[in-house]
């Protein structure tokens, strides 16, 4: 079975955090047809079909750039950025919906526009004028795509040990050189320009990440002449196939050509910029790679006939079966819960940026590991499920059903690891406040929820006490044992509530929400308990 948009579904997600979104319908549908007709059906060949790379020129599988063509020209790259710089300047709420219809359709070619957008972000945050002039309108069209270089082999996730060099030179140009790995996207053949964002060390930069400065270093120089940069491979992956993941060599023949954006060794604050967008993102890819498992296992398991049905003794589908009920209901309501809490936080984006709201803009910053953490976590829950809905056929590749699951596997590592995100949550979100921006949300959720909720929010409360203490005491080990807990803790009550605020669009939502309420958010429980002990 082959995807389609839950428009209806996203709609009512919208509709019950409070948004007025009816009048952007039309805009959903025609994202969904790209989605469904267009990048949906490279989904199973790319992932088949894999990349190409010789000499440093990577292809991507047939049908990638073709589709990549209809994407840009239909001005789906420019949903979300500013109109001054040629973008339609619509909100992350509404943004959010028309990126997980690529994510699901399709996430390998979903991930170019996703590191893109964190490109242009970071870019327009800190780019000199100069800077913006020259790339940002090509970066929003799609003419031209963004890349994150943040990794290095010796380095992983720890920016402090990061060598790449970047050396001063006339023209207020540097040399960059130096080697990046997990670039996703850093070389393919859907653009003539690839703008690099790569973070690097000047010769005189303090030790550690107080010495981190970030550098545009695009493919091809305003001249027009070949930077000096270079894929030198891809990374064979478990999944997302059809996404390069590149090993990018700079400055091999003396330098690449690079400009400053921000200031010198302040790269660490422009890293961020990149780095929380793509965390929301991630996040919102693991409620897309669930929604395509849960649209198949629903297909699949209306069509699979086998066993007999409890109470009328005839052959029966196997979407009759209590415990495939089960599955494939415990699929659902992760899936929605999950894009409850993305499209919350796309709204409190929305009211920071366009109401300058310093509540939404921490409520914003709060959320975001929870949404990355929690979500791409229930998405290796939900795949897996959907793998076990077509029991045998989910096991071998035919069905598409594995590929999700392999596909979803990467979402709880890269943009910083789940452990990252919970240590983000606990160590430093709830600590720079003093817990001001959790109190306050527990305090909103309390008021909202329904009697059935309570008792988890009394534990969320009494968890967050307990992590408040730790911090005041410095005991990182305590926090770092629990913050990976208390972050799911987050994710299945506020997921509870926020389903509660859907349950009144249907009776079909009512049951799910009532059903979540009895067969997942006793988790919270779990989980929370393991910090209050």
């Amino acid at each position: 079975m082959s995807y389609r948009a839950p428009v209806e579904d996203m709609m009512a997600s919208l509709a019950a955090l409070g948004i007025e979104a009816e009048d952007y319908r039309p805009i959903l549908e025609e994202a969904g047809k790209l989605a469904s007709d267009v990048l949906a059906p490279l989904n199973w060949t790319g992932d088949q079909e894999g990349l190409a790379l010789k000499d440093g020129t990577l292809t991507m599988p047939k049908g990638f750039k073709q589709a990549y063509d209809q994407y840009r020209d239909g001005g789906w790259n420019a949903v979300p950025f500013p109109e001054k710089w040629g973008g339609m300047e619509l909100p992350y709420s509404v943004a959010f919906p028309v990126q997980e219809m690529w994510q699901a359709a399709n996430m390998s070619f979903g991930l170019c526009p996703l590191l893109n957008q964190g490109a242009v972000e970071a870019l327009i945050a800190h780019g000199s004028e100069q800077l913006q002039q020259r790339y940002l309108e090509k970066l929003i069209s799609g003419e031209w795509t963004g890349t994150m270089n943040l990794t290095e082999p010796q380095a992983g996730s720890d920016l402090s040990l990061l060598k790449a060099k970047a050396i001063p030179q006339e023209g207020n140009t540097y040399k960059i050189t130096g080697q990046k790995i997990y670039i996703t996207y850093g070389e393919h053949d859907l653009t003539d320009n690839i703008i690099h964002l790569v973070l690097a060390r000047l010769p005189d930069a303090p030790e550690g990440t107080k010495g981190i400065s970030l550098f545009l270093v695009p493919k091809i120089l305003p001249n027009g002449e070949k930077n000096d940069l270079v894929c030198v491979s891809t990374e064979h992956k478990l999944g997302i196939h059809a996404s390069p993941t590149c090993t990018m060599s700079f400055g091999d023949e003396g330098g690449a050509t690079g400009w400053l954006i921000g200031e010198e060794n302040k790269g660490l604050a422009c890293m961020f910029t990149m780095m929380n967008n793509a965390r929301l993102s991630v996040g919102l890819q693991g409620v897309a790679i669930s929604d395509r498992a849960l649209q198949a296992a629903k297909h699949y398991a209306s069509e699979r006939k086998q066993g007999k049905d409890i109470a009328t003794g005839e052959t029966t589908a196997i979407e009759n079966h209590p415990d495939v009920y089960r599955q494939i209901t415990t699929m659902q309501a992760l899936t929605e819960a999950g894009r409850l809490l993305a499209y919350f936080a796309a709204h409190q984006m929305d009211l920071a940026h366009h109401e300058d709201s310093a509540e939404a803009a921490a409520l914003v910053a709060f959320a975001t590991p929870i949404v990355k953490g929690f979500c791409t976590e229930n998405s290796i829950e939900i795949t897996s499920a959907g793998v076990q809905v077509h029991g045998g056929m989910g096991y071998v590749e035919e069905t598409g059903a594995a590929q999700y699951l392999r596909d979803a596997r990467i979402l709880p590592i890269y943009e910083g690891t789940n452990g990252i995100q919970a240590m983000d949550l606990a160590g430093y979100k709830l600590r720079k406040d003093n817990g001001a921006t959790a109190k306050a949300l527990i305090k909103t959720m309390r008021g909202e929820a329904s009697e059935a909720l309570q008792k988890s929010i009394d534990q969320l409360e009494q968890a967050t006490n307990t992590l408040l203490q730790a911090i005041e005491g410095k005991d990182m080990e305590t926090l770092g044992l629990t913050a990976f807990d208390y972050m799911m803790g987050w994710g299945y009550v506020a997921g509870g509530w926020l389903l509660e605020k859907l349950a009144s669009h249907s009776e079909e939502k009512q049951k799910l929400s009532v059903f979540y309420q009895r067969f997942i958010l006793p988790r919270a429980s779990a989980h929370l308990a393991v910090v209050n002990a």
